[in-house]
């Protein structure tokens, strides 16, 4: 063979090789890169709301309803099995999650949402997730304050939005001071600017034990009992989805778990659905 058509040919094969090469970057660049079954599950939450949800010194999420949420999100809790999901939690005060849910601008909430009625009005709950109940913290020197009939006439603290402050509407005389967050009521209540905060019992002894609330103490009875849900809009296609994860992850001893590693107690008998 020639010098010439030795060149010729070397060129040849070069130019087939360029060209397989092109055809194959154009067929892999056709396909996305991640799994087109899988969607992001946009989840609304408060990060104030210890020790539910908790947001670190580096900015990460953690907590009981942070924990459960990406339990759901596995394969074998039930979302990710059924539907294919990712979670995506986005940061929102408590006050504005249902306006955000109903605007679709999220798929669901969770963040200690208490199911009730006047919110069904509005919104879709999953089943109960969580067993709770209001309770009465007081500074740990007033010993005038034991009861509900104790608050009447008094300055109460609340957060907005919250069943606490549908609650406080109900004690007669009071005067009721609203707040976005937890840090900042029991901080009042510090100052002496209220006489007690009416909040979640299980948020407020977990604060109370880890040290986060020191000269606070809770009044001994509860003054209701919640359930808590992850809240969606009216109609979710996400919903079945969550409800089966829920029902796997009670199951099959995830729950438990969870429930263990954050209030270190015995789950109690959670209801099927909420009336």
């Amino acid at each position: 063979m020639s010098i010439l058509k030795l060149i010729n040919l070397k060129w040849r094969q070069l130019i087939l090789s360029l060209g397989c090469l092109i055809l194959l970057i154009a067929c892999n660049n056709s396909y996305p890169t991640t799994n087109p079954g899988v969607q992001v599950l946009k989840v609304a939450t408060d990060p104030t709301f210890i020790p539910f949800e908790i947001q670190t010194a580096s900015g990460n999420l953690e907590g009981f309803d942070i924990d459960l949420m990406n339990a759901l999100a596995q394969p074998t809790a039930g979302i990710a099995k059924v539907a294919g999901f990712a979670v995506q939690f986005e940061s929102l005060p408590f006050d504005g999650m249902i306006s955000a849910l109903q605007a679709k601008r999220v798929d669901a909430a969770i963040s200690g949402i208490t199911i009730t009625a006047e919110r069904l009005k509005t919104i879709a709950f999953s089943r109960p997730y969580f067993k709770a109940g209001l309770a009465i913290a007081v500074r740990e020197d007033n010993q005038n304050i034991k009861d509900f009939n104790s608050l009447k006439g008094k300055k109460i603290a609340v957060q907005i939005g919250s069943t606490g402050a549908d609650f406080a509407k109900t004690i007669p005389n009071a005067k009721i001071s609203t707040f976005n967050s937890g840090p900042e009521f029991f901080q009042d209540l510090l100052n002496g600017n209220v006489d007690a905060v009416v909040s979640d019992a299980f948020a407020t002894l977990y604060a109370i034990k880890n040290g986060k609330l020191k000269g606070i103490r809770v009044v001994a009875d509860l003054l209701t009992e919640e359930y808590y849900g992850i809240a969606t809009s009216k109609d979710s296609p996400h919903l079945d989805a969550i409800n089966k994860g829920i029902a796997t992850l009670l199951s099959n001893g995830t729950y438990k778990q969870i429930y263990q590693k954050w209030f270190n107690a015995k789950p109690p008998q959670l209801p099927d659905s909420w009336k």
